[in-house]
């Protein structure tokens, strides 16, 4: 272990040791660590727990984040630790396991493995977890040749052979019409979901998107994706496959606090869950905001870290008006 390493590691491990923060920030990707450098240069004290498995760790580069495109995710969420740190800023690998409010007001945070911090505000950040049809191959190919999201994904595979596997058949057809935007070559498998009703099969045919019935079996392909198998035995090639993910707020360490994921739609159909907070990322409970895909399931990375500033920032104002109302009842 080489001497920074050695200093980050000692200053992690004493960031655990029963310390007492103004702010914990749980989650250390992009909205967590925005969050955290708008504290900290606000000469806050600022703990991260980061359980290092953010939700785009599959995926090769960010997208459409202005001066950081194409910049690996693991590379980019070291930067904004060192950056962070630079201002005082501790972080700590980790997971929380619970958090809990005590009587003076301050927020006991328990992590997995016994160890315990206390913080006047929290920030959660820890994001959602994409959750996929129980379809051999998508989960082995997700973020590469499995995606979501065309701006995301769609300039990567551009004029390639793309499949949109229907879960749900109004969100399939808008999806096959989003990626055709990307390439001509465009196949919605319906996998028993209904057939397109008149419009929608029109706007398909318009737009020279095949559809193909029959449930879908697999997705082939080792080292990349080469097609995939409907329960016919047929395979139709493809480079690609889009598919829609339920999207599920990783919000459990929250609910002694009584703030639990609420449902989300897009129009009529449910996407999963996310905590519900105002424009400032606060929540219902008093000192506990969410900021990131925890409150935007569907807020790209760079929305995601706007979200994370817009947060801090609050998280810092409230603070403020604490430590005055603090100082005033000092000189009583």
């Amino acid at each position: 272990m080489n001497t920074e390493t050695g200093a980050q590691s000692t200053r992690a491990e004493a960031a655990l040791a029963g310390e007492t923060y103004d702010v914990v920030v749980v989650g250390g990707g992009a909205a967590g660590l925005s969050g955290a450098l708008a504290l900290s240069r606000a000469r806050r004290s600022v703990l991260v727990i980061d359980g290092g498995d953010p939700r785009n760790a599959p995926a090769g580069h960010v997208h459409n984040y202005l001066g950081r495109e194409g910049t690996p995710p693991a590379e980019l969420y070291a930067i904004g630790r060192s950056e962070i740190e630079g201002y005082g800023a501790a972080v700590a690998e980790g997971f929380v396991a619970g958090i809990t409010r005590e009587d003076g007001g301050l927020f006991a945070v328990e992590l997995t493995g016994g160890r315990s911090v206390r913080a006047r505000r929290i920030l959660a950040a820890t994001g959602v977890t994409d959750v996929l049809p129980e379809i051999p191959g998508l989960k082995e190919h997700w973020g590469t040749g499995v995606l979501h999201c065309p701006y995301c994904h769609g300039w990567e595979v551009r004029d390639q052979a793309i499949g949109v596997l229907a879960t749900d058949l109004p969100t399939a057809v808008h999806q096959a019409l989003m990626w055709r935007q990307w390439s001509a070559d465009v196949v919605l498998f319906l996998n028993g979901t209904g057939e397109p009703d008149e419009g929608q099969a029109e706007q398909l045919a318009a737009r020279g998107i095949r559809v193909l019935p029959g449930d879908v079996a697999g997705i082939e392909g080792q080292d990349r994706l080469t097609g995939v198998r409907l329960a016919s035995g047929e395979v139709e090639a493809r480079d690609a496959v889009v598919v829609f993910s339920r999207l599920s707020a990783r919000a459990g360490y929250l609910a002694g606090l009584g703030v639990i994921p609420a449902e989300q739609f897009a129009g009529e159909t449910p996407i999963g869950t996310a905590l519900t907070v105002n424009p400032m990322g606060a929540t219902e409970v008093p000192g506990v905001y969410a900021a990131g895909n925890l409150a935007a399931p569907m807020a790209q990375v760079i929305g995601s870290a706007a979200a994370g500033l817009m947060a801090g920032a609050a998280i810092n104002g409230d603070l403020i008006m604490e430590d005055t109302a603090l100082a005033v009842a000092a000189r009583v």
